[in-house]
């Protein structure tokens, strides 16, 4: 059922590449936690957002690719759904792809509240793939992408190789203490940084706007 009044619009951003084999029924299955938690029957039901500039949940056929840029109304209750989103997506996803999901808190007024009053927005960020070696790869290229961003503005990117080294060797050191009890593949690769999420910084976090 709609949730009026809710505290929270929660919106969930993200684009995971999927397995050429994975069907409609599999990806329906997949996000029921996010359109059966909107109140919806099927995902062609629940699949628009509350926000109709917003392109909602999508199946890019061509691409094999599931886009999300979607807002519900909702409340704590609603990362018990992204848990169970994610858990289905990895058996789908092709790759390693990142979620975010932001909590706005839709009793805070910036401009005409008390100055005092702290809103209780989040933000999460989640990790979807097919093994965990997938998952540490798509967490390392956002890591390299944001301390790379962050530290131009005082060193040039030529000087920075040392650093994305040591990032590399935390995550080499991460993947081998899992290789003694799982089979999770390849190491995470160095390189430049793969598509991430910028300005994981202060203030309230805008909207997508598309």
């Amino acid at each position: 059922m709609p949730r009026y009044n809710a505290p929270f619009e929660i919106h969930v951003h993200g684009d995971v590449p999927l397995r050429p084999d994975a069907s409609f029924d599999q990806i329906q299955e997949a996000l029921k936690p996010l359109w059966k938690y909107a109140g919806a029957r099927s995902l062609a039901d629940g699949a628009n957002s509350v926000y109709e500039e917003e392109p909602g949940i999508r199946f890019e056929q061509k691409e094999h690719v599931l886009q999300i840029c979607w807002t519900v109304a909702g409340d704590e209750d609603f990362r018990q759904a992204l848990d169970e989103m994610c858990m289905a997506l990895n058996e789908l996803a092709e790759q390693g792809a990142a979620i975010e999901v932001t909590f706005y808190d839709t009793d805070f007024d910036e401009e005409e509240g008390d100055p005092e009053e702290e809103s209780r927005d989040d933000f999460l960020m989640l990790f979807v793939g097919p093994n965990p070696a997938a998952i540490m790869q798509i967490q390392r290229d956002l890591l390299v992408e944001d301390v790379v961003n962050l530290m131009e503005r005082h060193f040039d990117g030529a000087e920075l190789g040392g650093v994305v080294a040591e990032i590399d060797k935390l995550f080499g050191d991460r993947f081998d203490a899992l290789v003694n009890s799982l089979e999770i593949g390849k190491r995470p690769r160095g390189g430049t940084g793969g598509a991430g999420s910028g300005g994981h910084g202060g203030g309230r976090r805008p909207r997508h706007l598309h």
